[in-house]
């Protein structure tokens, strides 16, 4: 069988990229974020006392990096979708779920081998730590159903029900990315102490 490519257009929608199956998506979604959270409370109640052979304060870097990659990622892409350059929406989006996936794995290794930072500073700079930290936290745990719900609507081509979605989930994927960057760049100066 030969494989036909067109090219797309600008500003045609995209087809389905999966077959849709309310049901089955519903299953695994609600599974794979269900086992996500509990992985997630469990081991970061566990800390393995380990010599790494390296700065084991590199894997809260990297996801401060790799909330910025996010970041900027969510940005192109709402700057494609406006632009009706759908593929490049999609490209976008896809690598933002990517880097997510890479951040939770570090977000892991991050918590197994390093104690819990206490924030340093007071005042005012540790009431906006805490507000921060806490709407992170909530949002963090709650966003990735909303997520794969909403790229699950985009690959099977439900674009009424995507777009709906995306208007809820994106800003709330943004600002869980950039106030990890935040978090980050506030407790940074206190690790180890």
């Amino acid at each position: 069988m030969q494989e036909h490519h067109t090219r797309h257009r600008r500003g045609t929608p995209l087809p389905p990229s999966i077959k849709r199956n309310d049901k089955l998506a519903f299953v695994l979604i609600i599974a794979v974020s269900a086992i996500v959270f509990a992985a997630v409370v469990f081991l970061s109640k566990v800390t393995y006392k380990v010599n790494l052979g390296f700065d084991k304060y590199i894997f809260a870097r990297l996801n401060a990096l790799i909330n910025t990659f996010v970041t900027l990622l969510l940005l192109g892409a709402l700057y494609a979708v406006r632009e009706k350059r759908y593929r490049t929406h999609k490209r976008l989006m896809i690598w933002a779920i990517a880097f997510s996936v890479l951040f939770l794995v570090f977000y892991i290794c991050h918590h197994l081998f390093t104690d819990s930072t206490a924030y340093g500073g007071s005042g005012l700079p540790k009431l906006v730590y805490y507000f921060v930290l806490a709407t992170h936290i909530i949002l963090a745990g709650l966003i990735l159903p909303f997520i794969l719900f909403t790229a699950y609507r985009g690959l099977a081509a439900d674009y009424h029900m995507h777009k709906k979605l995306a208007r809820f989930t994106w800003p709330l994927w943004l600002y869980v990315a950039v106030s990890g960057v935040i978090v980050f760049l506030m407790i940074n100066p206190y690790y180890g102490q």
